[in-house]
């Protein structure tokens, strides 16, 4: 679904409603272009058909007929795309829209509820329907089969994350007792017997347990991952033998880990998240969604630079920065890759790290524009049969080497 709003063949025969959301309670405000006061309710969290009984005393009580069209909207947020899907099932004209946009009060001090929230929706969404592009942002939607998808990569990083933080705590709780432990693998189990604290003392019953037991969810975490991962590696072997009969995600993720430089990592984060289901416009567009746009502060004399907006995803944004890296060891020839060297030549560390970020945002907009009609980054090298169709998984800890799957 586009980021285009429905119009409506007539703005004063439309009921507007803003729905406020919230666990227990959703707030709703309905408004008419012909009528200058809002109408709030409140009904409980998800009872859909409270809402839709709404709806109806709200057309009612502007004198709208019982067909009159419907357009809503609400913030994206924890409730997800659901409500959207919903609404649009029932022929009602919904946006997602990003909470960013809205206007606010720029006093230090601002009266804030979610009474005064939705009012200032719905009347943000009028003004939306009537022309004023601005007043609002509407965000793509993706589809169930792409919201779904997201997960296997999501939950990848999640239960990275989780294995990051318990080898931490596992290092630091050892740290505590003068033990510097700067590998935990399959032998911790056994090593944990006989390591000696600082002062050369066994270690506590009771700390042994605790270190075991986060051990388990150690490797419990390495077992998830490897089972994600090859997962993943079965969607590429299906882009790999069976081109032309997979989903449009997998065709561009195998077609970007053609690249060298660019894993199975990143051409899946860039596939799901950005690629297979948004449809970009022009360059600005994908640099916005990423968070790599510029953000001046010009006004009068005053000229400063604030640095890149941070929209969106923080995770593709770094992911990103990484890519950068990446492509200047494994593209030394490339002409973004030159561009970078000409651009930081002399220089020092600062600016190496300012430029990267200009590289990953140059980096992105070839990536896409290869992944959607084709076209090569300059001096860019691909990667050997051999090379594309094997890839590592993480490291297990019940065996010293890693594992590789291959694509083929």
């Amino acid at each position: 679904m586009t980021a285009t709003s429905k119009q409506s063949t007539s703005i004063s025969s439309t009921l507007f409603v803003a729905l406020e959301l919230s666990k227990t309670t959703w707030k709703l405000a309905f408004a008419c272009a012909d009528y200058p006061t809002v109408r709030i309710r409140n009904i409980a969290g998800g009872d859909l058909q409270q809402f839709e009984s709404e709806l109806l005393t709200a057309k009612q009580k502007f004198a709208l007929p019982d067909d009159a069209d419907v357009v809503t909207c609400y913030e994206a947020g924890r409730d997800g795309f659901w409500i959207h899907r919903a609404l649009e099932a029932t022929e009602v004209s919904n946006d997602v829209i990003e909470s960013a946009s809205l206007e606010v009060d720029r006093r230090m001090k601002q009266r804030k509820t979610d009474r005064l929230d939705v009012q200032k929706m719905v009347h943000a969404l009028v003004r939306f329907h009537r022309g004023e592009r601005g007043a609002l942002r509407p965000i793509h939607v993706p589809s169930v089969e792409d919201e779904d998808v997201r997960n296997l990569q999501r939950g990848l990083q999640a239960i990275r994350r989780d294995k990051r933080r318990i080898t931490t705590r596992i290092k630091s709780l050892l740290f505590a007792q003068g033990i510097r432990l700067e590998k935990i693998d399959h032998q911790f189990e056994a090593l944990l017997k006989t390591l000696k604290t600082g002062d050369e003392n066994p270690i506590g019953e009771y700390l042994q347990q605790r270190l075991r037991l986060d051990f388990d969810r150690l490797k419990l975490c390495v077992s998830q991952i490897r089972e994600l991962e090859e997962c993943r590696a079965e969607l590429f072997r299906q882009a790999n033998t069976e081109a032309g009969k997979c989903a449009t995600r997998q065709e561009i993720g195998d077609r970007l880990i053609e690249l060298c430089g660019i894993g199975p990592e990143c051409a899946w984060t860039l596939s799901t998240e950005l690629f297979a289901w948004r449809e970009f416009k022009n360059r600005r567009q994908l640099g916005a969604v990423v968070g790599l746009t510029p953000t001046p502060y010009s006004s009068g004399k005053l000229n400063r630079e604030q640095g890149i907006s941070k929209a969106g995803r923080g995770e593709v944004r770094s992911l990103l920065t990484e890519i950068a890296w990446l492509w200047i060891r494994y593209q030394p020839q490339s002409e973004l890759t030159r561009w970078y060297i000409n651009k930081t030549a002399n220089q020092g560390t600062r600016i190496r790290r300012i430029a990267i970020i200009a590289l990953a945002r140059k980096l992105v907009i070839a990536l896409w524009k290869y992944a959607m009609q084709g076209e090569i980054p300059r001096g860019a090298k691909f990667k050997s049969a051999e090379q594309k169709r094997r890839h590592r998984l993480t490291a297990s800890l019940g065996a010293v080497e890693l594992k590789e799957v291959s694509m083929a």
